[in-house]
């Protein structure tokens, strides 16, 4: 990597982890600046102003989430062609990569800019919208791949179950940093694995 990308992965470290921790809004140039060690034109260089750094923490975090389900869910479907126990194995997995993390989830940036929707611009706003939508989407077509072959026992659409998955997943960040228990969040995917588990189960007789 060369000394200028080093640099701008640098700031764009700093910047999530302080984001994370106290908000976007409560981040500024100069404490980054100081952290990391440059000038305020070495910060401009790599950034046009505060909106241009918020955009690309979206992405790259966008991009990381991306990169993990691929790979998570991905593997699910090499261990097993069903498709219901494919995605139980992938909420399973996911649970286990989530409870390896030392100090638990840093927390989701697309929460953070939704809650302080204020402080960012409109493309900005696009990119966080539209991160929500592809993760409906993802999760949504492995529930229209479920229901092909299994009847759910309540009449819910693809989208609503989609959404639950993400639901489930931002709140159990918010709820583990409020009880400031790293547990919860793997927790609450095995309980959402176990409601998943009984909603395709066939009724008893």
């Amino acid at each position: 990597m060369r000394k200028g990308e080093e640099t701008r992965a640098r700031i764009l470290d700093t910047a999530e982890a302080a984001v994370l921790a106290k908000g976007f809004g409560a981040t500024s140039i100069d404490e980054l600046i100081a952290e990391i060690g440059i000038t305020k034109s070495g910060f401009f260089y790599h950034f046009r102003d505060k909106n241009e750094l918020a955009r690309a923490l979206l992405e790259r975090y966008i991009e990381n989430d991306e990169r993990i389900y691929d790979e998570i869910f991905g593997r699910a479907h090499q261990l097993a062609d069903d498709p219901l126990q494919a995605f139980l194995l992938g909420l399973k997995l996911l649970s286990e990569t989530l409870s390896d993390l030392p100090n638990g989830h840093p927390g989701c940036l697309v929460a953070v800019m939704c809650t302080q929707e204020r402080a960012f611009d409109r493309e900005t706003q696009e990119i966080n919208r539209q991160a929500a939508l592809a993760w409906r989407r993802r999760f949504g077509a492995m529930f229209a791949e479920i229901m092909r072959v299994y009847r759910p026992r309540e009449p819910l659409d693809v989208d609503q179950l989609a959404d639950m998955v993400s639901t489930v997943l931002e709140g159990g960040i918010i709820l583990s940093k409020a009880l400031k228990q790293p547990e919860s969040l793997p927790q609450q995917l095995l309980v959402l694995r176990s409601l998943v588990r009984l909603l395709f189960q066939p009724a008893a007789a």
